[in-house]
């Protein structure tokens, strides 16, 4: 387990990945902040300790390898993989723009440090399974509450559980709403820790806005043998900066000018926040 040193460090990155995609979300001036501010406490789990990798080095051969299935929470991923180094963090302002580096959803043609492209919600999840199939690395992927409606998902976890994938380790993003609204009104997901049990995953309910929970759970995957393992995250959309917490339809948001101030303060609270661990 670590330290309370090292959990406070992944806590400040996690806070620092919020604040540089926010930022850069901001400078678009729309984009998916909901589902990226759920995602960010894994991603600062995964990339802060667990996951082997060399941002000098984007394609070293046994690197551990993650994939985004929701891939509309790439601006996420690629906050984190600027504030590791894979590439400047000057890039960030190019999100989705015209010959970007960075398109709205991840694409492992275009960026260093991206391992699979994603978007088409369902893929990831199986492209995931069959790269845990091919080596003997660690594979990480998150996939959506509101993805896992998809049948393909479930696919894939039946072959994953078959073939004993014990290197597979996918997160449940569970933070009960999707595009058009609230899981449970549209199709509800009941209970996903039984759901990944009874396809022969080891399943585990974690808090997802907790990194000590996070960091807990990947040592319990990673030392599990014979069969992969399923980390359902309890979480908020936009968890970690109030306003977008606030809104109900914040899957996706086009930013007015009150909405941008509002968004530009909870920015100098993670930044305070930062500064207060460090």
């Amino acid at each position: 387990m670590q330290s309370l040193l090292d959990l406070r460090q992944i806590e400040a990155f996690n806070l620092s990945i919020k604040k540089e995609m926010a930022k850069a979300l901001l400078n678009m001036g729309y984009g998916h902040f909901g589902g990226c501010l759920s995602v960010t406490e894994t991603l600062a789990c995964l990339y802060g300790r667990y996951l082997k990798h060399d941002p000098a080095n984007p394609k070293m051969q046994d690197r551990d390898l993650f994939v985004l299935s929701k891939g509309h929470a790439g601006p996420a991923l690629y906050a984190t993989l600027a504030l590791r180094g894979f590439f400047d963090i000057e890039w960030l302002k190019t999100i989705n723009g015209n010959g970007t580096n960075l398109p709205s959803h991840a694409d492992m043609n275009k960026t260093p440090g991206v391992d699979m492209t994603t978007g088409s919600l369902g893929q990831g999840i199986s492209c995931a399974a069959g790269m845990a199939a091919g080596t003997t690395s660690m594979v990480y992927t998150i996939v959506g509450d509101g993805e896992l409606q998809e049948g393909q998902c479930w696919e894939a976890a039946q072959f994953a559980a078959h073939h004993k994938l014990s290197n597979l380790v996918v997160f449940v993003d569970n933070n009960k709403r999707q595009l058009d609204g609230y899981i449970d009104e549209i199709q509800a997901s009941f209970d996903l820790r039984e759901k990944f049990a009874s396809f022969g995953f080891n399943a585990i309910n974690v808090d997802g806005k907790s990194v000590e929970a996070i960091c807990a759970a990947i040592e319990t995957a990673q030392a599990e043998t014979g069969r992969p393992t399923a980390i359902i995250l309890d979480t908020e959309k936009g968890q970690g900066m109030p306003t977008v917490e606030a809104i109900e339809a914040n899957h996706h948001l086009r930013l007015d000018d009150n909405l941008r101030a509002a968004i530009e303060a909870d920015i100098a609270m993670l930044e305070q926040k930062i500064e207060e661990l460090k």
